[in-house]
């Protein structure tokens, strides 16, 4: 394959509270391709958000690095560079209403990021540029959302609203923080489609954080599991989700609903809540961080963490399991 556009290799993060520290991601590591989509899934809590965060350059890496094209993202970078950055890496929030300044209208919000990018010449371009992205995503004729404020909005027309402003600096790479999870049912298969269009006219290389495997699978190209601020397995979407590797991507996909699994399969499936809850990350388990959830733990799995398995077909993972075989 070729070099990643964006990639994070070996990058932790911890965040101090009180007298201890919050090992919010620990050690992963992920390439993002131009053209190509990453699913990034877990339950919330597991690290998803705080690693896209790094990847924007939000939040320092504690440890590892960040690396645009090749070229090692340094932590601290004169205001130049710092811009460049931003227009090459966008991250669309969760919430659409409060990625919008909501006291200007729809223009404002999409005239400033032309400006801070583009050498606009004039009004009449500013126009032009503002007309294309709306249309771009969708909302058009343009004229009827160009000067409405977002509470006049619909969820998903402010979601695209997000996305345009995103595409108005021409960026190399997407992050999606969980951008359907607020939408309605009826409009996330549309907001979908719309990700994956863009990623196969411009190119762009994406990642995809969330939570239901499903859109995963309909969307990405590759699967990134996390479980409590660790990558736990990846690999080839469908080889992902037709064999796990992971006993946690297995509970992954047995929560999904799946109309075309049997009533014997659903009886015979993980019980996530009785399970228990996710451990602390301030004081994590030793060993594989799952073992207290995982029906198959083993005792090697309580005293030492597993090393990465690869596979033939692309897909790697981190448990004694696979060792073992």
């Amino acid at each position: 394959m070729s070099q990643p556009v964006l990639e994070a290799r070996g990058v932790s993060k911890h965040f101090p509270v009180g007298r201890g520290v919050v090992r919010a991601v620990e050690d992963a590591t992920l390439a993002l391709q131009a053209g190509r989509i990453v699913a990034l899934v877990g339950e919330s809590g597991s690290g998803k958000t705080t690693l896209a965060r790094m990847l924007a350059r939000f939040y320092p890496p504690t440890s590892g690095e960040i690396r645009l094209r090749g070229t090692t993202v340094k932590g601290k970078t004169i205001r130049g560079e710092a811009r460049a950055y931003y227009r090459d890496v966008q991250l669309i929030f969760q919430d659409p209403f409060g990625s919008l300044n909501p006291l200007h209208r729809v223009r404002y919000n999409l005239e400033r990021a032309v400006k801070l990018h583009h050498a606009v010449r004039s009004k009449d371009e500013l126009q032009r540029r503002v007309v294309e992205l709306l249309e771009r995503v969708s909302l058009s004729p343009a004229e009827q959302f160009i000067d409405k404020f977002p509470h006049e909005l619909s969820g998903g027309q402010r979601q695209r609203v997000v996305i345009a402003r995103a595409l108005a600096v021409e960026p190399k790479v997407l992050l999606g923080d969980e951008p359907i999870s607020m939408l309605d049912v009826s409009i996330r298969l549309e907001m979908l489609n719309l990700l994956d269009r863009l990623r196969t006219e411009d190119g762009l290389a994406l990642l995809y954080i969330t939570h239901d495997i499903a859109s995963a699978r309909y969307l990405c190209d590759d699967i990134v599991v996390m479980y409590a601020g660790q990558m736990v397995e990846g690999g080839p979407k469908e080889d992902v989700i037709a064999r796990p590797l992971h006993p946690y991507t297995q509970l992954l996909i047995d929560s999904s609903p799946d109309p075309e699994r049997s009533r014997r399969d659903r009886d015979t499936l993980f019980d996530a809540e009785d399970l228990g809850e996710p451990p602390s990350l301030i004081d994590p388990p030793a060993g594989c961080r799952f073992h207290p959830r995982c029906p198959v733990a083993m005792d090697i799995c309580r005293t030492e963490a597993p090393r990465r398995t690869e596979q033939p077909n692309g897909q790697w993972t981190h448990c004694w399991l696979q060792e073992k075989e």
